[in-house]
């Protein structure tokens, strides 16, 4: 969840394309200045919890096995067959597709099919310029390919 904020440090610091975006997006100092940054930073941290815990479900396949068998009996019991059946199957394939490689590439690929659309949509209704459509989809498609670089590699 750190990396969203950290990477908005760097990809919107003015020598960047802090400078650019600001122009695009129609934003001056004095605007920046009458924020509650406080709130603002809280909320997007708690964003960025809700973003990773979404982004868990797509970089690391072996999940999608507890959706699939949750409602099957004994699915809590790691002694009935089914427990049986995921213990087995995570010990023989719990690791497999679990590189930073894997995850980023997914982060990628959800990054530019969810947010670029959203972010797009709402930038041409806006009346927005496709140069802060780009500078913003850029931000995202790179952080979301390091948090689901690191959540797929890291996270057991």
């Amino acid at each position: 969840a750190l990396v969203p904020m950290v990477m908005g440090f760097i990809w919107y610091h003015p020598k960047v394309v802090g400078t650019a975006w600001m122009k695009a997006a129609g934003m001056t100092e004095e605007k920046m200045k009458g924020a509650n940054m406080g709130a603002i930073f809280a909320l997007s941290f708690l964003f960025s919890i809700m973003l990773a815990m979404a982004l868990l479900t797509m970089v690391i396949h072996q999940n999608h096995l507890y959706s699939v068998l949750m409602n099957e009996p004994g699915f809590a019991d790691p002694n009935s067959e089914i427990g049986q059946y995921i213990a087995s199957f995570m010990e023989k394939y719990g690791n497999n597709f679990r590189t930073f490689k894997h995850g980023a590439l997914h982060g990628f690929l959800g990054a530019l099919f969810f947010a670029f659309p959203i972010l797009a949509t709402n930038a041409l209704f806006e009346r927005k310029g496709w140069k802060y459509i780009w500078i913003n989809t850029g931000y995202w498609v790179i952080t979301v390919s390091i948090m689901g670089g690191i959540l797929c590699a890291y996270n057991m």
